[in-house]
């Protein structure tokens, strides 16, 4: 399978990489995390560009397999479980973390059904209104 090329912000990075406790999270999902994380390319928050999901943006997207648009704001997890709100640490935020807008990412779920997504627009991305300390 052919990954999208994907671009984190060196703070999520840091941020992120605070995570990485398998006493408190699926060891699983660390590992997903940590492997695109090792596939990204990292730049400065303040350089990053528009189109790109970064942590807490807002992100409309497409399941091409479904043709269903949806809307969902990436969150760590303690911010998770909130109307409209996916994990990073979940199969879909690992997924769309880093990604442009046009770009799509499969994979299987774990119900073994293959989803495609499509990342349609990026309705509100902190960096993009220099909220940084979020």
């Amino acid at each position: 399978m052919n990954l999208p090329n994907i671009v984190i912000t060196r703070l999520d990075a840091q941020r992120l990489d605070q995570l990485f406790d398998p006493m408190k999270y699926p060891l699983d999902s660390l590992e997903a995390l940590e492997a695109e994380m090792a596939r990204a390319r990292i730049v400065s928050h303040k350089r990053i560009q528009t189109d790109v999901v970064t942590m807490n943006s807002t992100v409309r997207l497409l399941d091409e397999t479904t043709a269903r648009e949806f809307l969902v704001t990436l969150v760590y997890p303690h911010n998770a479980g909130g109307p409209d709100t996916v994990s990073v640490l979940a199969p879909v935020g690992t997924a769309i973390l880093g990604l442009k807008i046009g770009q799509s990412i499969q994979w299987s779920s774990a119900h073994c059904r293959a989803l495609k997504l499509k990342v349609l627009d990026i309705p509100y991305q902190p960096e993009a209104h220099q909220e940084y300390h979020l």
